[in-house]
């Protein structure tokens, strides 16, 4: 997906999301009338919370659906199964409106496109029940607190980290989804930092939208295309990772770090294969995102949004920073370290505690 069409997938996401509420009429979808509801937002900090998923393709989805139970009883929540969207924004409001159905009185999501999850917002909105945004930021609607780490972050170290070792020539980005505002926040970083502090490298684009065989089958075009690139900046480790190695594989330009000819490359997420690849020298570094400290905050703000408590911008106690956003929701922003050959082996980095 390119800039250009963003505005056009993000309101077909949306459109497609609106649909399905209104197919969900019967069950009280965007009626303002609560007197039926089972959740008032009056539970003192008890009752069930939904725990809605993006998908489960991902290592790092997986590593995350995995600490949640786990986050949840140490955080005193008593959270249900989680259910996967599938990566399919529409199902995700679907979702959402089950898990109000069955009477949940919090809810966790992780939404899939940053627009069209308002519909399943501003019905939890109207039930009276909070919600927790992780990883990505809607772009309207009523959260109590957003968990995420800054992804304007992750962009600015691959280019840093790319600058520093490539020094000029040609690097590639290759992009999440533009309509999610973590695709869009880490192409612009990326992008604005190459031009403003190393304009002697020439940034190539994929736009891949997560999608692992989106981004094999692009990188191996522009590879016949763009056989001299220096660096590769992958968004998203955990569906990048295989295909990108893989495809350089296939083309004999795998090469070790500390080769003749080795391809820098940065990636996003944190995950265990990651860390194997920078222990084999096939990729050089990673931004660890912390899925579990993603669930471990996102059950601690819901269970005291349930108790009605809100919260204000600031440092925390966590080593993380709560900013107010331009349309006025809170995002505690959770550190998420750089991680290369010296520091992959820090026991406290998450991808190192996966069993």
């Amino acid at each position: 997906m390119t800039g250009t069409s963003l505005g056009t997938t993000s309101r077909a996401a949306r459109t497609a999301a609106l649909a399905a509420c209104a197919a969900l009429a019967l069950a009280a979808c965007g009626s303002t009338n609560d007197s039926d509801s089972s959740s008032d937002g009056e539970g003192g900090g008890e009752g069930k919370v939904g725990v809605v998923l993006p998908l489960l393709t991902s290592p790092f989805w997986q590593s995350y659906n995995d600490y949640v139970p786990k986050m949840a009883k140490e955080e005193g929540v008593d959270a249900l199964k989680t259910v996967n969207s599938n990566s399919d924004p529409s199902q995700q409001i679907t979702d959402i409106n089950n898990q109000l159905n069955q009477g949940v009185k919090g809810l966790v999501v992780a939404p899939l496109d940053s627009a069209a999850v308002s519909a399943g917002l501003d019905q939890a909105e109207r039930k009276g029940v909070p919600v927790v945004a992780v990883d990505v930021a809607p772009d309207e609607g009523k959260v109590a607190m957003i968990v995420r780490a800054n992804n304007k972050a992750y962009g600015q170290k691959a280019c840093d980290y790319l600058g520093e070792t490539v020094k000029s020539g040609k690097v590639v980005q290759i992009m999440g989804d533009l309509a999610s505002v973590n695709g869009r926040e880490r192409s612009e970083a990326f992008r604005s930092c190459v031009k403003e502090k190393y304009p002697d490298l020439k940034v190539l684009e994929i736009p891949a939208k997560w999608e692992s065989d989106t981004a094999a089958a692009k990188l191996d075009t522009l590879l016949n295309a763009n056989p001299d690139i220096k660096g590769i900046y992958m968004q998203a480790g955990g569906v990048y990772l295989a295909p990108t190695l893989q495809t350089l594989k296939s083309k004999e330009m795998l090469k070790k770090a500390g080769e003749d000819g080795h391809i820098a490359i940065v990636s996003n997420d944190g995950i265990p294969q990651e860390f194997e690849a920078i222990r084999k020298g096939e990729i050089d570094a990673t931004v660890s995102q912390p899925a579990d400290a993603y669930a471990k905050y996102a059950m601690y703000y819901i269970k005291r949004a349930m108790k009605g408590e809100t919260f204000k911008p600031g440092p925390t106690d966590h080593n993380s920073e709560i900013v107010k956003l331009p349309n006025g929701l809170l995002e505690d922003q959770l550190p998420a370290p750089l991680v290369t050959k010296e520091n992959v082996d820090d026991p406290e980095l998450w991808g190192n505690t996966v069993e």
